[in-house]
C-alpha cells in the first residue's frame, strides 16, 4: 500500500476535526516530484445548503478511522495502477460542519493533467463508494442519516464504475 508524507512531515491520508487545506494536500502530492509534476488537479467537496427538497442547517460526519485511512491508501493503490504517474492525497473532516464548510479534500499530481484530473475524480468516486464514513444531515424539521453506497472494496463492478466517471 502506497502511504507516504511530504518533507513537510503532512500524511497524504488523514480523517480530522480540523479544517481542510487543500495547498497542504497539494505541496504533499508535489513534494517529491517537483521537477516532473506538470499537473496538479483538486477537489474539495464543501457543505451544501440544499439536499432533497430540504434546507440543510448543518451536517456531522462519522468514520471508523483506522479503516478509512487505510481505504485511503487502497484508493491511491487502485489509482496509481491505473495512472503509475500519478500521486494523492485524501482529507475528510469529521464531525460538525456548517454550510460552506469543506467536507473532503483531494489532491492528485501527475506529468500529464489527464492522469491527474482522472486520479482525482476516481479517489472521489471510490470515496463515495468504499470509504467507512458516515453523513448525518440536520435540516429545520429533522434530520436523517445519509445512507452511504458502501460497496465491498473488492468488488469489480464497482471499481470499474468509478473508473469509467473518472475517464468520462
Amino acid at each position: 500500500m502506497i502511504s507516504y508524507t511530504s518533507r513537510m512531515g503532512a500524511l497524504a491520508f488523514a480523517v480530522t476535526n480540523h479544517a481542510l487545506n487543500l495547498d497542504t494536500l497539494i505541496r504533499i502530492v508535489t513534494s517529491d516530484l517537483e521537477a516532473s509534476t506538470g499537473a496538479v488537479a483538486t477537489f474539495l467537496g464543501v457543505v451544501r445548503n440544499q439536499n432533497q427538497g430540504h434546507s440543510v442547517r448543518r451536517l456531522e460526519y462519522e468514520a471508523y478511522e483506522p479503516l478509512a485511512l487505510k481505504t485511503f491508501g487502497r484508493i491511491a493503490d487502485e489509482a496509481r495502477s491505473q495512472w503509475p504517474q500519478a500521486r494523492l492525497a485524501v482529507h475528510h473532516r469529521l464531525g460538525a460542519l456548517e454550510i460552506g464548510d469543506a467536507s473532503i479534500a483531494i489532491a492528485a499530481a501527475s506529468p500529464h493533467r489527464a492522469d491527474a484530473f482522472a486520479a482525482c475524480r476516481y479517489a472521489i468516486e471510490r470515496v463515495k463508494q468504499i470509504a467507512p464514513i458516515w453523513k448525518h444531515e440536520f435540516f429545520e424539521d429533522g434530520d436523517v442519516w445519509i445512507k452511504g453506497t458502501i460497496a465491498d472494496p473488492d468488488d469489480e463492478v464497482a471499481r470499474q464504475d468509478a473508473y469509467r466517471r473518472a475517464c468520462t
